[in-house]
């Protein structure tokens, strides 16, 4: 082996080591797996409170309609229950009615329907079913003819093996209490349910404060207004969300109704209490009203007309409320994301049946208030709501570390039809560099992750080049402000405002970004790398002419920069009277009065908009045709301090 000494090792930011599922991660678990089970387990209790919650929300509103009227609390909320309890009792009424109407003509629906079907089956797989009995009855002669005939059994054993053997089995006459009991019990369980349904809701309804401040006392009792305005905003928004679709439910059960009493199906109301009720089912609800009133349709009529015109008013009228009075009314969304809400169905009606089924949409919209609402619960928006999972920035970042750029540039094309080029560059691209330099100092990302993100953005520059950057709009209710006077010639020289990088490892494309927009505002911009001013002598190679106004941009930095403070003096020696802008883009650095004062620049920016409107408003304050700033001459005999100036301590 060789005794060739080792290079010394490459010094690395340490990296905090990868989180493994601890004893928080499996107790979170544990909890989850313990609520379903209480869930599935409680479901007789759980199902009554769940309905009695619902039922407040719906009647809260009436009750405030009630109390604004000067009526106590507790008469109006025995006049919202008996409202509520009249409603339900007139619809079981309507429903009892028509299923016993419907019974009553069962037998001869079901008869119609089984000779629709014994046609149909006759037009098409019938007569392949007769032409298979025949084959099969033709095989079964010739097997018969091809045996040989067997000796004939006597009169006596051929009664003695058809003789059936007679069994009869009675059942004891029923007790009075057994028949009552199997008469009442069916009608019990649901009047048992309902009284604890209403009794739940009206000890809510009556103590609503009592109950909002022990929520409070139990989830928020570290910042009481917040969690109050957060419970306060989130029962309203519910209150009217599940009466806005109770409303929009009954009205498509009463378009459907009346529909179907106009084709002329049997019982239209029941049909449309159906429709209302499972219409709250998301996306196949409407499918599952619409398959007895179909199958109704076509016991009734001998064609199949009533048939399509049952079709029609079911896909219409689903048509119409779904794409155009709900948008309407609810804005383009609930707050579900698609996917939550099918899962959600699946989950609450293997969980607690129809009723499950029925009740999924409204305990999925709580959980996802909830987590908007409660820190420790946001992960059920994260699951649930719609809103995306990472910003825009995180979005910008993630995009460009995999090397999509063209996803990248299309949401910046739809993110520009709705403000200027310097707002999306402020808002999404910058604090997405951002993120991508924190990563970078913590030693992270590797040279090829850094060079695809730095092309990226670079060839995104490219494609942005067309893309429009106008004026401030003025605010609402203000006059316009006038049409800008025109820019000084010398302002428009293609070095007039010389954007310099920082030493952030990105720097150089938020200058990029920062002379894009400077050049649709008319401004001449050019940009140069943190190197131009590591030292004297490579300030001095560059021999810049023209230069009217210098821009520092930094789009990371922390720590103290010493290198700052000494980059901006060698300005101030190589271009005496030029302003120095310095553009501290991380909104935190910007107020540091130490770092402020350390660095001694010109003017102050916190985003590149405030930068880009610096630089104008310095240019449309200069006199036109101002000359350019002229540079001192630096005497041969003078030493670079290159080496010294670099040796200084400096902490990025």
């Amino acid at each position: 082996m060789s005794d060739l000494p080792l290079p010394p090792p490459r010094l690395r930011t340490p990296v905090a080591p990868a989180e493994t599922p601890g004893t928080s991660g499996l107790m979170t678990l544990a909890t989850g797996v313990v609520v379903v089970a209480a869930l599935s387990i409680a479901r007789d209790v759980l199902i009554p409170i769940t309905l009695a919650v619902l039922l407040s929300f719906i009647l809260a509103p009436v009750v405030d309609l009630l109390r604004r009227l000067r009526l106590r609390r507790m008469p109006a909320v025995l006049i919202a229950m008996l409202l509520a309890l009249g409603v339900i009792l007139g619809l079981g009424a309507v429903i009892g009615t028509q299923l016993a109407s419907l019974a009553t003509d069962a037998p001869r629906y079901a008869s119609a329907i089984e000779d629709k079907i014994q046609a149909a089956q006759g037009m098409t797989a019938g007569r392949l079913s007769d032409l298979l009995e025949r084959l099969a009855r033709q095989g079964a002669r010739a097997s018969k003819a091809a045996l040989p005939t067997s000796r004939p059994a006597t009169p006596a054993a051929r009664n003695a093996a058809a003789a059936p053997v007679p069994v009869e089995i009675r059942e004891p006459p029923a007790s009075p209490a057994a028949m009552a009991q199997r008469i009442l019990a069916p009608a019990l369980a649901p009047l048992a349910t309902t009284g604890i349904v209403f009794v739940v809701a009206m000890f809510i309804l009556l103590q609503q404060e009592d109950l909002r401040d022990r929520l409070i006392r139990l989830f928020g009792a570290r910042d009481l207004h917040r969690t109050m305005m957060a419970m306060d905003d989130a029962g309203r928004r519910l209150g009217r969300y599940f009466l806005t679709q109770l409303a929009l439910n009954a009205t498509f059960g009463c378009l459907i109704g009346a529909g179907l009493l106009l084709i002329g199906v049997p019982n239209p109301v029941l049909w449309g209490i159906v429709a209302t009720l499972m219409r709250f089912v998301p996306y196949m609800g409407s499918i599952l009203a619409a398959a007895l009133p179909l199958t109704l349709a076509a016991a009734v009529d001998p064609g199949w007309s009533m048939v399509l015109w049952t079709a029609a008013l079911f896909l219409i009228t689903e048509g119409i409320m779904g794409q155009a009075v709900e948008p309407l009314v609810y804005g383009h969304s609930t707050g579900l994301s698609p996917v939550s809400v099918v899962v959600a169905a699946i989950f609450w009606g293997w969980l607690w049946g129809p009723i499950g089924l029925i009740l999924s949409m409204p305990l999925t919209l709580c959980l996802v208030v909830l987590g908007r609402h409660v820190d420790r619960l946001e992960f059920l928006d994260v699951l649930l709501g719609n809103r995306p999972a990472l910003t825009p920035a995180e979005n910008f970042y993630h995009r460009m570390l995999a090397g999509d750029v063209d996803e990248v540039q299309d949401f910046a094309e739809t993110a520009l039809k709705t403000r200027a080029l310097s707002l999306y560059y402020d808002e999404i691209a910058i604090p997405g560099l951002q993120l991508a330099a924190t990563d970078i100092a913590r030693d992270v990302l590797s040279e090829m992750q850094i060079a695809r993100i730095r092309e990226g953005v670079a060839e995104l520059l490219g494609e942005l080049s067309d893309a429009d950057e106008g004026e401030p709009a003025a605010p609402s209710g203000e006059a316009p402000e006038p049409p800008p006077a025109p820019l000084p010639p010398a302002w428009c020289a293609p070095a007039a405002v010389l954007c310099i990088a920082g030493r952030g490892p990105l720097d150089d494309m938020a200058s990029a970004m920062l002379a894009q927009v400077l050049g649709k505002h008319g401004l001449g911009a050019s940009v140069a790398p943190h190197a131009t001013v590591g030292s004297r002598a490579t300030l001095l190679a560059q021999q810049p002419e023209g230069v009217l106004m210098v821009c520092l941009c930094y789009a990371h930095i922390t720590g103290t920069p010493s290198h700052l403070r000494y980059a901006i003096r060698r300005l101030r020696k190589r271009l005496p009277g030029v302003v120095i802008l310095v553009g501290l883009w991380p909104e935190d650095a910007i107020g540091d009065q130490r770092l402020r004062a350390a660095v001694d620049a010109d003017r102050y920016a916190a985003s590149l908009r405030e930068m880009v409107a610096a630089c104008l408003a310095e240019a449309r304050r200069a006199p036109v045709g101002l000359p350019p700033t002229p540079i001192d001459p630096i005497p041969p005999d003078v030493i670079p301090l290159g080496a010294q100036d670099g040796a200084m301590p400096a902490t990025n």
